[in-house]
């Protein structure tokens, strides 16, 4: 065979098999994004950062389309059903909005969805100092400290009233801001059970301290409390003085007792008259 002609046979087949290999790989890529676009989900995104209390509206959400194995299971495909709807933990701008984000609808807008059941917000005024120097954060957990004095006590008396509890809002903000800086403001927001509250609206008529406490750490510990009097040595007072006041009793002495009566006469006298002579003679015993 002549070689000029097995050189062009040769030259047209590898011609034909790069041909066949970039028509295969342009339908396997074809059928490829068909499957892809197959396998795409309609899911609800937050169209802008979602602040806790948010209720959400048409202009805070939009739609977009995700991978099957990137929609969440909690997801949203349409919008309408979400709407009015406050937002229970933070969103930031294209996540998911997911139903374990949002509270249920009506429970209002604000502090008001972070409330559990069963559990209450009571806020109470604070300053600088009795804030913690400021370094309150929403999220924290503190323990607060009650000064005062009794009334039937000359000392102020300093004792814990309540033990771990959560700070919900540090005056009009629910969570720190984006740089995790402390927080300076005038009333503090804590989440209590109503007992609790009953016991910190109580202690309003004092001075109330703050004091944070580290977050992982939840053990309740028992303290008597601290008076003025013990910080400079003074005796520290049995829990029956703290329980009554002392009250001082004074008992008159009973009048004394009357002399008891003259013992009858031992034996009988009889007068006698013999003329004008007049004598006593004693005639016997008398038995009592």
């Amino acid at each position: 065979m002549d070689r000029r002609l097995l050189k062009v046979l040769m030259m047209s087949l590898v011609f034909a098999l790069v041909i066949s290999a970039v028509f295969y790989q342009m339908l396997a890529a074809r059928r490829g994004n068909r499957r892809a676009k197959a396998d795409l989900h309609d899911i609800v995104v937050a169209a802008r950062p979602l602040p806790l209390g948010t209720l959400l509206k048409a202009l805070d959400l939009k739609l977009v389309q995700l991978a099957g194995a990137q929609v969440p299971q909690d997801g949203f495909t349409k919008i309408e059903p979400i709407l009015d709807r406050p937002v229970a933990s933070s969103i930031l701008q294209d996540e998911p909005i997911r139903e374990a984000r949002l509270a249920p609808k009506g429970s209002g807008p604000g502090l008001a969805p972070m409330i559990p059941p069963g559990m209450r917000a009571v806020s109470v005024k604070v300053n600088e100092v009795v804030g913690v120097a400021g370094f309150v954060i929403p999220g924290m957990r503190v323990d607060v400290l009650v000064t005062g004095r009794l009334p039937h006590e000359d000392s102020s008396v300093t004792r814990t009233v309540l033990q771990n509890i959560l700070v919900v809002s540090a005056g009009q903000k629910v969570e720190p801001d984006a740089k995790g800086q402390a927080i300076v403001a005038p009333v503090v927001t804590l989440l209590v059970t109503p007992e609790q509250a009953e016991t910190l609206t109580l202690s309003g008529e004092w001075r109330i301290q703050l004091v944070l406490r580290n977050g992982s750490d939840s053990t309740i510990e028992k303290t008597a409390g601290r008076r003025l009097a013990e910080l400079f040595g003074a005796e520290k007072p049995s829990e029956v003085a703290r329980a009554a006041p002392v009250r001082r009793v004074i008992v008159k002495a009973a009048p004394p007792a009357p002399p008891p009566p003259a013992p009858p006469p031992s034996s009988a006298e009889v007068v006698v008259f013999r003329g004008t002579q007049r004598t006593v003679e004693q005639v016997g015993v008398r038995n009592p």
